[in-house]
């Protein structure tokens, strides 16, 4: 049998968070571990134990060590000097990276320059400008903290730290794509992931947590979700900015999924692969399940305390719950034109009803088909220019020069695609 490597998502605070997100799915999991009120934080034997798995569980020379919680910057600078310590205990000559994603509340100088003397790549969390951020991103006392995450951003481009942004994309947030998208450029992100915010509430009378998975029926969707069909057009009109004018200079994930996609190349997101199941989430205690958003009793795999990573992650409950991502699409997305950049998209959305009828199927798939029908001509170039060797920023250059050649009284000419349509009602919308 194939031996698999793995991604974990350690989560050494937990879901013990110095802020109150209205929205976030991963608060509530204190219910799990009701010892957490007394002792929460990632023990040094818990630590020790997955530094040293983690990394013999990988068959290559790259290990990727990614942070998340809760917040883990709230389990102290000393905790993340031990983890480099560890680290190059048991590294063995391997190169050894780590990525950890922050709210940046508790950032300072000494945090940056520690990020920087040791190569973290770090992830911050921000929904747009500060009427859409401080919408759901609270203190406990509901006060907004924008202006925290500003002070950390700057921080970061002080100190030369690698960073990206992370937005979530709601329905706070989602008719603002435009404005989303420039502030984030102008703040000087680089590296820009949107997040769709889709979860559903229990109406179950007695429910441990409230937030349900795929396959219960007694939920409704939760009133900060987005709408599938308008995450579509939140893409499309980044894109439409996106492609004339920060091709090769901002990289937004989403479009180099779907440029890997049309590229036959591997997927670069979890979420848009053909299977899942070995990217893992690792709780405070040692616990270790299936996925991040699958961290029900159910998909609990077992104790890094008993059982080792590697066992764990090539048990045969990893295996067949990453193959069902695949095994169980519905017809309509085992019929569909855009299968093979899309799979389905992740299991945690497959909780509607298809066209047929079929239930399981992704709730975002409204959004996904809008998005990729969108993309295609523009992603058939990009494709085919780097096919010849070309970089696909050229792309920017050949909308440009479209522009200038179809100009107003050239609108009903024929459209140069070859689709036999004006060019105004192609091309040209």
């Amino acid at each position: 049998m194939a031996v698999h490597g793995c991604h974990v998502m350690a989560k050494p605070t937990g879901s013990v968070c110095n802020i109150d997100c209205s929205y976030c799915f991963y608060l509530e999991k204190d219910a799990l571990y009701p010892e957490r009120k007394q002792n929460w934080r990632m023990s040094e034997e818990t630590l020790e134990q997955y530094i040293r798995q983690h990394i013999e569980a990988q068959p290559s020379q790259q290990v990727l060590f990614a942070w998340q919680g809760g917040e883990p910057t709230i389990m102290g600078l000393s905790f993340f000097r031990r983890v480099i310590a560890l680290c190059n205990k048991y590294g063995g000559g391997r190169q050894i990276q780590h990525a950890l994603q922050t709210n940046g509340i508790q950032l300072s100088p000494e945090w940056a320059a520690f990020f920087a003397e040791h190569n973290f790549l770090i992830g911050l969390s921000i929904d747009g400008p500060q009427h859409l951020h401080d919408t759901y991103r609270v203190t406990r006392s509901g006060a907004g903290t924008y202006q925290h995450v500003i002070d950390a951003l700057k921080l970061l481009k002080t100190y030369s730290v690698a960073f990206n942004t992370l937005t979530v994309v709601g329905k706070h947030n989602v008719g603002y794509a435009a404005e989303v998208y420039e502030f984030l450029v102008s703040a000087g992100s680089r590296h820009i992931q949107f997040i769709p915010l889709v979860e559903r509430i229990s109406t179950a009378d007695v429910a441990l947590l409230k937030l349900v998975q795929p396959g219960e029926s007694a939920a409704t969707l939760a009133p900060w979700s987005v709408p599938s069909w308008q995450y579509g057009e939140f893409l499309n009109k980044i894109f439409d900015i996106w492609v004339r004018r920060d091709v090769g200079r901002v990289s937004v994930q989403m479009f180099d999924v779907a440029l890997a996609a049309w590229s036959g190349q591997p997927p670069v997101l979890c979420v848009h692969s053909e299977n899942c199941g070995h990217a893992l989430a690792l709780e405070s205690n040692g616990d270790l399940y299936n996925c991040d958003h699958f961290v029900y009793p159910e998909h609990l795999l077992g104790n890094i305390h008993r059982q080792t990573i590697k066992t764990l992650n090539n048990s045969e409950q990893a295996i067949t719950f990453g193959r069902a991502k695949s095994e169980t699409l519905t017809q309509e997305c085992l019929q569909c034109k855009y299968r093979f950049a899309c799979h389905g998209g992740c299991p945690k959305h497959r909780f509607a009803i298809s066209m047929s009828g079929q239930l399981g199927h992704n709730y975002l798939c409204a959004g996904y088909k809008h998005f990729f029908k969108h993309i295609g001509r523009e992603m058939n170039l990009m494709r085919d220019l780097m096919a010849a060797g070309y970089p696909a920023d050229i792309i920017m250059q050949i909308l440009a020069r479209e522009v200038k050649l179809y100009q107003p009284g050239s609108r009903n000419a024929s459209c140069h695609c070859g689709s036999g349509k004006k060019y105004k009602n192609c091309c040209g919308k």
